[in-house]
C-alpha cells in the first residue's frame, strides 16, 4: 500500500496542493484512533524511555548544527528525521517481531507528547515560520502542534468517559487509521514533488544528499535503539521506538515550519524504514 500511495502522489502531484489542508486533520484522526486503543492506566515509563527520548531530542539538535555548515536544508531534513516521534503503527510491528508492545506503546505516547513541548522552541529557532518575532513564531508553532498532537489524546480520554459506546466503536475500527495514513502519504508526497518542481534554482545534489543522509539516519536509529534496548532486555521495542518514525507527521512539520525541500528527508525515510521493517518481519518468520 505504501508504494501505491507514494506513486499516486507523484503522478497526481499537481492536484495535491488543493488537498493539503486535509493533512493535519488526517493526522489528528489517526492519533485519536491510536489513543482510543491505549489504556492510559497501563502506561508505565522506564529508564529506557528517558534515554530514547533524550536521544530523539538532543541528537536532532546536534545533527542540525553538524550539517548546518554544509547546507541548511540538509541540516533541517536530518534534524526532522531524528526529531520525529515514534510511529503510531510501531506497536504493531513490535508485536509481529515478538517485542514488548506495552513498553513501545508507552514510549510512543511519551515521544509524541515531547514533540508538543519541544517543537515550538526548536522550529521557532531554526525553522522558517512566518512571524514578526521569535515569541510570535513560538506561539504559531505551539498552537498548531498542540492542537494536532495533544487534542486527540484529550479527545480519546473524554470519549471513554462520556461516550464509551463511541469509544468502543472507534476501537473496533482501528484499521481505518491505515487508510487515513495512505491518503495523507499520497497528499504530502504530491506536495513534496511539487515543491521540487517549483524550485527556481534546482540543486539536485542537495536533494540526493538528503535522501542518502536520511538512509544513514534511519539505519543508525534502528541500530542504536536496539543496542540501548538490549541493555534493558527490550531490544525490539528500543529499535522500533527510536527507528520507526511517524513520517507523515515529520513531512507535515517539514513542509509547515521548515524549508519545504527538507521534507524529502522524512519522505525518503518512509521508504528506508519500510525496507528495514520488511526485512525484520521476513527474518522473524524465517526463524519461526
Amino acid at each position: 500500500m505504501m508504494p501505491i500511495a507514494m506513486i499516486t502522489g507523484i503522478v497526481f502531484h499537481q492536484y495535491m496542493d488543493g488537498l493539503a489542508f486535509l493533512t493535519p486533520y488526517l493526522i489528528a484522526m489517526m492519533l485519536l484512533i491510536t489513543y482510543c486503543n491505549i489504556s492510559i492506566k497501563s502506561i508505565r515509563f522506564s529508564r529506557l524511555h528517558i534515554i530514547l527520548l533524550a536521544i530523539q531530542i538532543c541528537a536532532s539538535v546536534l545533527i542540525y548544527f553538524l550539517l548546518l555548515p554544509v547546507n541548511h536544508i540538509l541540516a533541517q531534513a536530518a534534524m526532522v528525521c531524528v526529531f520525529a516521534p515514534t510511529a503510531t503503527s510501531a506497536p504493531v510491528i513490535t508485536g509481529m517481531l515478538g517485542g514488548n508492545v506495552e513498553s513501545l506503546t508507552a514510549y510512543s505516547l511519551l515521544s509524541n507528547m515531547a514533540v508538543v513541548v519541544v517543537a515550538p522552541l526548536m522550529f521557532a529557532m531554526v525553522g522558517e515560520v512566518e512571524a514578526s518575532s521569535f515569541t510570535d513564531s513560538l506561539w504559531v508553532v505551539f498552537q498548531r502542534v498542540f492542537v494536532l498532537l495533544f487534542v486527540p489524546l484529550i479527545g480519546a480520554i473524554l470519549l471513554k468517559k462520556l461516550l464509551p459506546r463511541v469509544h468502543y466503536e472507534i476501537q473496533k475500527r482501528k484499521s481505518i487509521s491505515f487508510y487515513l495514513w495512505s491518503i495523507a502519504l499520497t497528499i504530502i508526497t504530491g506536495k513534496t514533488v511539487q515543491f521540487i518542481i517549483d524550485q527556481e534554482d534546482p540543486k539536485f545534489i542537495v536533494e540526493i544528499s538528503i535522501a542518502v543522509v536520511s538512509f544513514i539516519i534511519c539505519i543508525s536509529q534502528f541500530l542504536t535503539g536496539r543496542a540501548i534496548g538490549r541493555r534493558y532486555d527490550n531490544t525490539i521495542a528500543g529499535g522500533q521506538g527510536l527507528g520507526q518514525k511517524n513520517t507523515v507527521l515529520a513531512i507535515w512539520m517539514a513542509q509547515t515550519f521548515l524549508n519545504p525541500i527538507s521534507s524529502i528527508g522524512p519522505g525518503a525515510y518512509v521508504l528506508w524504514q519500510n525496507i528495514v521493517n520488511s526485512y525484520q518481519v521476513w527474518r522473524k518468520r524465517k526463524q519461526l
